[in-house]
């Protein structure tokens, strides 16, 4: 073999990626009738893992997000908090029940007999409209509860689309890769032809197949790789049980944003921000709670019994019936509340300046965020307009020089392996936007499955101490 065959055919395998066809699978060659006689095994068989799954129905964005909002358990804990704390709240507003009871004095035997016994009912109310503001701040709570439904829905709605824009790219890997297996095949065959006219040698032959092997390993690492973040996908939209199917999407449709429009969307329209000033609200209504707190119950009481003791001297007999009745108020001498309307007023100081961390919070995540997106955004835009159209345009000039015989068919070869190559790095440009961008869509959001966290009454919250998720 010449010099510049012997390196043309190097060339070709050296980056030695391998890859995954458009809908069906390139088969491998037999190599069993052209392995060279030096006691090698034969070349291993490509594996299709995912052969059954095209044929069943392609599943959209749309699909599992659906499944997501109906099956996520997240959700449901979400909303079972904040009705927990609505039925708090109607509780806390209940007028306390009446006491009925018998009571008796000066009860004594003998042949004097005598002493009172009857029934009487006891009432207690609550005075200063106590009950009224108890319920408000459960209400107030369960309001928090309610933008934490909205906070956990960004949560899952991120995650859902972070993962099947992920498995879409590795989707589209897998139809690169299983091209790039094929281009790796017609190396090895193109090696052999070479290696039968006395243009190639062993070593010559032996370096394609074992880029061919190279591109097998890529070509089922692809495959496994789609099949493992599909499970991912589904578990975040609450189906694990389903069996992988094909995707359908436009990996290149990433939604237009703009810098600056998408940092004041993230701090300002941000569910995170709207549930933290939720939070202030509700600390305020448990302080005036804990105010009104010191106004005094007022217990009253009234009966009726009999009085056996024996009229002094007449024959009328006993007393017999009569009444009582009595009315107290407790007076705030000492306990005034003192600590607790404390407490209530440092909780909201500390929710105040917890809107304000937040909001640093997302600021300090989402700039480099925005950077990063941009870069991923130039990235893939110079792919698609000038690096892929050069890269097809170059390889379609070296076979239409190759068909023209002015051209050797190993650099045919390299020029289809390179823009199979680039289109991996296009791909990974393009999965880069989708999982920064609808990070950032979604308010920095993650962890769909992460159960929501509960606050005051128990109402659903997202965001713990210290740390914004």
């Amino acid at each position: 073999m010449g010099l510049r065959a012997s390196f043309m055919l190097t060339v070709v395998m050296v980056a030695g990626t391998a890859s995954f066809g458009q809908q069906g699978m390139t088969m491998p060659m037999d190599h069993a009738a052209m392995k060279p006689e030096n006691g090698l095994p034969a070349l291993a068989p490509a594996n299709d893992l995912l052969g059954e799954i095209a044929k069943r129905p392609a599943l959209s964005l749309d699909d599992f997000l659906s499944r997501a909002k109906a099956s996520n358990p997240t959700l449901d804990q979400a909303r079972a908090d904040v009705r927990r704390t609505q039925g708090l709240a109607v509780q806390a507003g209940l007028f306390p029940n009446p006491t009925i009871g018998y009571q008796g004095d000066q009860i004594r035997g003998g042949s004097f007999g005598g002493g009172e016994q009857g029934a009487f009912v006891g009432q207690m109310i609550p005075l200063g409209g106590k009950l009224s503001m108890r319920r408000k701040a459960l209400e107030a709570e369960a309001q928090v509860g309610s933008i934490g439904i909205e906070v956990q829905a960004a949560r899952v709605r991120a995650d859902v689309t972070q993962a099947f824009f992920a498995t879409l790219a590795a989707q589209e890997t897998v139809q690169v890769r299983r091209r790039l297996l094929g281009v790796a095949q017609d190396a090895v065959e193109t090696a052999h032809q070479l290696a039968n006219v006395g243009q190639a040698d062993a070593p010559d032959v032996l370096m394609t197949e074992v880029e061919e092997e190279q591109a097998v390993i890529a070509s089922a690492e692809a495959q496994r790789m789609f099949l493992g973040r599909f499970r991912s996908l589904a578990a975040l939209a609450g189906s694990p049980q389903m069996e992988a199917e094909p995707l359908t999407g436009d990996l290149a449709a990433v939604p237009a944003i703009e810098a600056g429009a998408l940092l004041d969307h993230v701090l300002q329209e941000n569910p995170a921000v709207m549930e933290a000033q939720s939070k202030v609200a509700a600390a305020e209504a448990r302080l005036a709670s804990a105010r009104r707190e010191v106004a005094p119950d007022l217990q009253l009481k009234a009966g009726e019994q009999f009085n056996f003791e024996q009229l002094n001297n007449t024959t009328a007999g006993k007393v017999g019936p009569q009444s009582f009745a009595s009315a107290g108020i407790s007076v705030p001498l000492w306990n005034r509340n003192q600590g607790n309307i404390e407490a209530a007023q440092a909780e909201a100081e500390r929710a105040r300046q917890e809107v304000r961390r937040i909001q640093l919070a997302l600021r300090e995540s989402a700039e480099p965020m925005i950077e990063s997106y941009q870069t991923a955004r130039q990235e893939a835009g110079l792919y698609r307009s000038s690096i892929l159209p050069r890269a097809t345009r170059a390889s379609q000039l070296y076979e239409a020089k190759y068909n023209e015989m002015a051209q050797a068919y190993p650099q045919v070869l390299v020029a289809r392996r390179t823009v199979l190559e680039l289109q991996l790095r296009y791909i990974g440009a393009l999965a880069a936007m989708w999982q920064i961008g609808s990070s950032l869509e979604n308010g920095t959001l993650s962890g769909g499955l992460n159960g929501p966290r509960t606050f005051g009454g128990g109402v659903a919250g997202a965001y713990g101490e210290g740390g914004l998720e």
